[in-house]
């Protein structure tokens, strides 16, 4: 079996996934990364953007003195962190993709940590970017190994969106863990509403919470007996999140991670899809096909850039795009906000009314609209 063949990036998202009821399991996933990175270690930390506290994190085997080590270093010494940091998630960073291996090798962090331990280069990738959260992963390859390639860097932003859904699904049941002889009793007594889907979004059980957020007619609602969304195009997402759920973990992508369920002017509530694997621990929630955890917590609320790049497939940079012109904003003065040229803004213009299947520029501000919080908070 290759290095970074499909089956093995298919069997490390399952893997990932099960870290949602067992979070034990990260230090494992870890290591399986890093043994298909051909690494030296990898590194996963979900922390708070406000006081930087740890949520979670998780690292394969390594020096546990040279860990320690590194957590002295400040964010701007550590090469390559602060532009993972910055940039745009499911984007991985290599080092020597920023500097030259003799740049590098100037760097007193390269001189006094990386090199005595026979350290090459990381590759840093963001996989959580939230208003009060922040995840990052990092893999760290030997002296010995070549540079991290772009088959590598493109493994590692398969991952991403995977690490970012079982990361946010867990934390929402970090106050009710659920355990493997009581699954479903757990379930039921979470505060978090879940809602148990067939692959068509048939709603096949609804813990409490869940089951008051229906008799509500919101922020989910019940439609012929399929989960539903209160704006038309959140609905069809979500809907297909749950069907890609059935087909297989890999495929799911950055679909259903954090769709924002709630109606215009309402408060905000989040979906996340998790799928439920035959053959998994997730499977004892089967004949299911997919859980929705619904939040309804303030600050869980996705960015509004990632909002859009989950519903529409938009890049990065057409989602900042449709931000501006969707808050009213002229072309001219959208592509001045953003710094780039009014060619480059079209093109982007012309890309995001084919994904979204708009025509005009009023289209998608009533687009945006629509959808409300958090895209009205922008």
């Amino acid at each position: 079996m290759e290095r970074l063949s499909s089956e093995v990036l298919g069997s490390i998202i399952g893997d990932i996934y099960d870290c949602v009821l067992n979070p034990e399991g990260w230090a494992g996933v870890m290591t399986r990364i890093t043994t298909a990175m051909d690494a030296a270690y990898t590194t996963i930390a979900l922390a708070s953007t406000a006081d930087n506290h740890g949520r979670f994190a998780a690292q394969s085997p390594w020096n546990p003195v040279q860990m320690r080590v590194l957590q002295d270093y400040d964010f701007d010494a550590i090469p390559g962190l602060k532009t993972a940091v910055i940039g745009d998630v499911d984007t991985p960073v290599a080092t020597l993709s920023l500097m030259s291996e003799a740049e590098l090798g100037q760097t007193a962090f390269f001189q006094n940590w990386a090199e005595p331990q026979g350290l090459r280069e990381a590759c840093i990738t963001k996989f959580v970017h939230t208003s009060d959260r922040i995840g990052l992963m990092g893999c760290t390859t030997w002296a010995d190994r070549g540079i991290i390639s772009a088959e590598d860097q493109h493994f590692l932003a398969l991952l991403s969106p995977h690490l970012r859904r079982a990361s946010l699904i867990g934390d929402l049941l970090d106050q009710a863990r659920v355990t493997a002889s009581l699954y479903r009793q757990a379930l039921d007594n979470l505060a978090v509403p879940v809602v148990l889907a067939g692959a068509n979004g048939a709603i096949l059980h609804a813990n409490g919470a869940a089951e008051r957020m229906l008799s509500a007619q919101g922020p989910i609602l019940s439609r012929n007996g399929l989960l539903q969304a209160q704006n038309p195009a959140v609905a069809r997402a979500l809907l297909e999140a749950i069907a890609s759920a059935a087909n297989a973990d890999a495929s799911l992508g950055a679909r259903g991670i954090g769709l924002p369920v709630s109606a215009p002017g309402r408060p905000p509530a989040v979906a996340y899809v998790l799928p439920l694997t035959e053959g998994t621990a997730r499977a004892a929630f089967r004949p299911a096909c997919a859980a929705v955890f619904i939040s309804t917590t303030t600050s869980a609320s996705p960015l509004p850039e990632a909002v859009l790049t989950t519903l529409f497939d938009l890049t990065p940079a057409e989602a900042r795009v449709l931000l501006r012109i969707g808050s009213g904003l002229s072309a001219s003065k959208s592509a001045l906000s953003l710094g780039i040229g009014e060619n480059t803004l079209k093109t982007h213009l012309n890309r995001i009314f084919a994904k979204t299947g708009t025509r005009r520029q009023a289209d998608l501000v009533k687009l945006v609209s629509d959808i409300g919080t958090p895209l009205a908070a922008h």
